[in-house]
Order: C-alpha cells, then structure tokens, then sequence
C-alpha cells in the first residue's frame, strides 16, 4: 500500500459497506471479467446479499464462484474518499432472507416474485483504504 492511501480495518470496512445501497460485483464469464452494478444490503453477518433473475447470466455465472464486490465514494472535486472490496464465494438460492427486502439487480416490485433467486456472498476478504484529497491538477 503506498502511503497516498490508508488502510482501513474490517470493522470500519463494514460499517461503510451497510451505509451503501449500491456496489460493483466483479465475476467472470467465460474466463472474462465483468462488473455489474448491484442493489444490495448487508446481513446480519456481514454477508452481501441482493436479487436477481434465476435465469439471468449473472445467477449462472456467480453460482459457487469466487467473486469480488466492491464498494466506494469518491469526491470528483479532490480526489477523497474511501474503496472498499469483499472477495468470497457466491451461493445462489431461492430463499428469502429476514428481515428487510433484498435489493434487486435491476428494479422489480417490492415483494420477490417466482423467478428471482438471492445471492449470498459471504465475506472471507474484506480490505478497504481511504484515499486523501489533493489539488487538482494544473493542466
């Protein structure tokens, strides 16, 4: 870690993921990277959890795979703010959690419908750094 970053312990890294509403899941396809935004929350144990289709390609491709999730706020006037990733493995089930509504992918009605499966990425990494602001450079 260079010294233009901070590290930020798991503690703090979890306390900024449960204040966010949208995050970036990294997962592959056909050995290719892809990122999706997603509409998530955090359980109860810190698991990432969110819905999607069952038949969509991000349920196919996430399915007891290893993934990352990625969350952030970055100020575009200095350069601040704060990344956080989650690496574990993905389980996919038509369970629905307790407690509250688990977000969608994309936008669907408030109650989960037959079709919709949730994913679970339960945390065995989570690293996060803060990120000092800085003057804009001078062009």
């Amino acid at each position: 870690m260079t010294a233009e970053f901070t590290p930020l312990d798991e503690l703090q890294c979890l306390r900024l993921l449960s204040g966010t509403a949208v995050g970036r899941l990294v997962y592959t396809v056909g050995a290719l990277p892809a990122v999706m935004p997603v509409r998530h929350r955090i359980a109860a144990d810190g698991s990432v959890l969110f819905r999607a289709d069952a038949d969509s390609e991000i349920a196919r491709a996430v399915a007891d795979a290893v993934v990352a999730f990625e969350v952030s706020e970055l100020s575009e006037a200095d350069g601040s703010g704060w990344s956080v990733t989650v690496l574990g493995r993905a389980a996919v089930t038509s369970d629905v959690p307790e407690g509250r509504p688990v977000p969608a992918v994309v936008p669907t009605p408030a109650e989960p419908a037959a079709g919709h499966v949730t994913i679970r990425i339960r945390p065995e990494l989570v690293t996060g750094r803060s990120l000092p602001g800085s003057p804009p450079c001078e062009a």
